[in-house]
């Protein structure tokens, strides 16, 4: 077993991953191809499986969503599963599929909101594109490639205080034309024979293919799931670097703990990792927590419905989503005694009303797990008098019958283009999955 990774050496590389995932799309291609480097066997949902205890297994679904299984050697009905979830995708801008605005020579580009987005901070601010483009080749088949502008090429220009003296004071926002990115001006004709020439995305994005897969031969781009995202890098900020900057901290700082973690997983017990699509939206679909993907992996692994049911009972689920940190502006937005701070470890999410399925039981295994690991543990339950969002924790243990808590790392500015985590809890948590992922016993409590 090779060591854990120092807390310095988790945080860059969770940087690198950050700003290698810019897209769903993105986030998975790069778990699996670190899945892969790590000796995992990707298999193909289409064929036939032969699964064999010791070995280690990852698939993905809709190139947005990924299981990764390591198949212990110990049976499944003494130890159960091991399992953590957690989401790839963010709140963001997504391009409509006829999206060119041609407004006074200006190229805009319509887009819809993704998610709960907080839609403030993304004006001003220095926008590339990147997602999945499916084409038609020139022998008339279908295919998808992913692309990433990296560049700086689109921007939602603010209207100027002096056009708007209010907007201090009683600033609202229409996602329908207020947050309209600008992404080029046309050139202006230079006779009356020349015409004016206005682009579409489809040939930008064709163009863009060809840039970046010189082996690729489109014919015809035929749809497009392309998303806005800010390009400035992940960062360590703060005077003494206290705290990580980063778009999509919600939720892909989970996804890496659960990767690296489930990398230090002992090999007698069986451990899994899901990263699902569409957690923002409500997570149905194919890919999502709520569709049959990880239900569907844990038949093709137990046939038998009465070992499924006796495995899964001795199983458990750590959903890992980020928590509301007390924000020192706003602390009357938190219940005065459940106020998670940055840097102090991960936080256990309650709610009466199973918005997160944390129960007793769950609760107390992770605090004993994170005592005997030497990894503070907080509390959070919202305010008796607001509401609170919710995560695949309860999707999951309804449909899937799992035992399962609700943890997740305390963050700042959630759902904004640009969130802020504490530098030491990412590597608290992961320290805590690793025990976990490493857990001999089944969880029959």
């Amino acid at each position: 077993m090779k060591p854990l990774l120092s807390q310095t050496e988790f945080n860059q590389q969770l940087l690198q991953f950050l700003s290698a995932s810019p897209t769903a799309f993105h986030a998975t291609q790069t778990l699996a191809g670190l899945l892969g480097v790590a000796g995992f066997e990707q298999l193909a949902e289409e064929d036939a499986w032969n699964l064999q205890a010791g070995k280690r297994y990852f698939i993905t679904r809709n190139d947005s969503s990924i299981i990764a299984f390591v198949y212990g050697k110990k049976p499944l009905l003494d130890t159960g599963i091991r399992m953590l979830g957690a989401h790839t995708d963010s709140p963001c801008l997504k391009v409509k599929p006829q999206p060119e605005l041609n407004r006074k020579g200006y190229l805009q580009l319509g887009v819809e909101v993704y998610g709960g987005a907080l839609l403030a901070p993304w004006f001003d601010r220095d926008l590339s594109l990147a997602g999945r483009v499916t084409y038609r080749t020139a022998d008339n088949n279908i295919a998808s490639a992913l692309i990433d502008f990296k560049l700086p090429i689109a921007v939602v220009p603010s209207l100027a205080i002096h056009l708007d003296r209010e907007v201090n004071n009683a600033r609202t926002i229409n996602p329908q034309k207020d947050i309209v990115p600008l992404l080029l001006q046309m050139q202006v004709a230079k006779n009356s024979e020349e015409q004016k020439i206005t682009p579409t995305f489809k040939s930008i994005l064709c163009e863009q293919i060809k840039n970046q897969h010189s082996e690729i031969k489109v014919a015809q781009v035929l749809d497009y799931e392309i998303s806005l995202y800010d390009t400035q890098a992940p960062a360590l900020v703060g005077l003494q670097q206290d705290f990580i900057a980063s778009a999509r901290l919600d939720n892909l700082l989970s996804c890496y703990v659960g990767l690296q973690a489930l990398l230090q997983a002992d090999t007698d017990v069986s451990s899994l990792l899901i990263c699902t699509d569409h957690e923002e939206v409500g997570s149905t679909s194919c890919c999502g927590a709520k569709g049959p993907m990880l239900e569907q992996f844990l038949e093709r692994l137990l046939p038998d419905f009465e070992t499924r049911v006796r495995v899964i009972e001795r199983s458990l689920m750590i959903s890992a989503d980020n928590a509301h940190g007390v924000h020192p502006n706003f602390m009357d937005k938190h219940d005065e005694n459940h106020g998670p701070l940055l840097n102090h470890g991960p936080v256990i999410k309650i709610n009466a009303n199973q918005r997160y399925a944390t129960t007793s039981e769950t609760s107390g295994f992770f605090q004993l797990l994170c005592e005997q690991t030497q990894v503070p543990v907080q509390m959070f339950v919202a305010r008796t008098d607001m509401g609170c969002g919710s995560t695949i924790g309860p999707i999951v243990a309804s449909e899937v019958g799992v035992k399962t808590i609700d943890i997740g790392v305390p963050t700042f500015a959630m759902h904004s283009i640009r969130e802020l985590a504490g530098v030491k809890d990412a590597h608290y948590l992961y320290r805590a999955v690793v025990a976990f992922y490493q857990y001999a016993n089944s969880f029959m409590f």
